[in-house]
């Protein structure tokens, strides 16, 4: 929940910051042959202006379809009509990236990748579009895939291009404060590593693995991601260090109480190591005596 409200925090301001710069765009247009003004006037120079309406009559569009945040399947159809009407918008990209986001949080993975793809093809160097493509992909593509290792490769470039661009194309206006920007950056390569070490650990190179979700964890290390840790306690056990990875195993448990789908197979792997190090198994709550 913390990952994602890092998220929820810093598109807040982004999507602020497109709508009122679009708007002093659309009432006030750049001089032929003159650039938009980006976001606000202390924008460093190395980061990518917010995407602006070139009129009034866009932006308004803009708004009504936006105004879909609860529904993708709405969201999704808005930004189609919008982009039909308006086919050379920047805009366009805020309405495929939010369609995104709420096809994530209704885990509608294959929907949230169809978004993905649609905004890199309008920007491929986001790295929010590109970590969440990969991460679909690393996460779903199976051992009796035809094409594993196709998709594999693919979801590979993706998140390490994601690394790459991360400093420069987050694209946030000025004044938003520094601590949402880098939690928001830190949120984006930890996600990327983690796609990486997902890679590796299918293409059972374990050693790799290792590398890649640790950089995950360390990464974001105030909000790690317990499916992440427990991957990585498997990475170690694979390679038979069993006291390194019963301590992370362990963790996973401790990070886990409330996410069923990871505490138990975080259980069965400590308990496993415990057997092989000759750790102590965990106390088990007593049964109340019987009257």
């Amino acid at each position: 929940m913390k990952r994602a409200a890092v998220i929820l925090g810093i598109v807040s301001f982004a999507v602020w910051a497109a709508a009122s710069s679009s708007a002093q765009t659309a009432q006030n247009p750049p001089a032929a042959g003159q650039a938009a003004p980006a976001a606000g006037t202390t924008a460093a120079p190395a980061a990518k202006r917010p995407p602006q309406a070139k009129t009034q009559p866009e932006f308004d569009a803009y708004n009504a379809a936006a105004a879909n945040k609860t529904d993708p399947a709405a969201l999704e159809k808005a930004a189609d009509d919008f982009a039909t009407k308006f086919p050379d918008s920047e805009l366009r990209i805020l309405l495929y990236q939010n369609a995104m986001r709420l096809y994530q949080s209704a885990n509608n993975f294959e929907k949230m990748e169809a978004m993905g793809r649609k905004v890199l093809t309008f920007d491929g160097d986001n790295p929010e579009a590109l970590v969440m493509v990969a991460e679909v992909i690393a996460e779903r593509t199976r051992d009796s895939d035809i094409d594993k290792d196709q998709r594999l490769g693919e979801a590979a470039t993706m998140a390490k291009k994601a690394t790459e661009t991360v400093d420069t194309d987050v694209q946030v206006p000025a004044g938003t404060p520094q601590e949402k920007i880098d939690a928001y950056k830190s949120y984006l390569r930890s996600s990327a590593y983690s796609s990486l070490g997902t890679i590796e650990f299918k293409k059972e190179n374990y050693p790799a693995a290792q590398d890649f979700l640790q950089k995950s964890i360390d990464a974001f290390p105030s909000s790690p991601d317990p499916a992440v840790v427990l991957r990585l306690a498997l990475a170690l056990d694979k390679q038979q260090k069993y006291p390194e990875a019963l301590k992370v195993a362990n963790r996973a448990v401790d990070i886990s109480k409330d996410i069923p789908a990871i505490l138990t197979p975080a259980q069965r792997e400590r308990d496993r190591l415990q057997q092989l190090t000759g750790g102590a198994a965990p106390a088990q709550p007593q049964s109340p005596p019987k009257n």
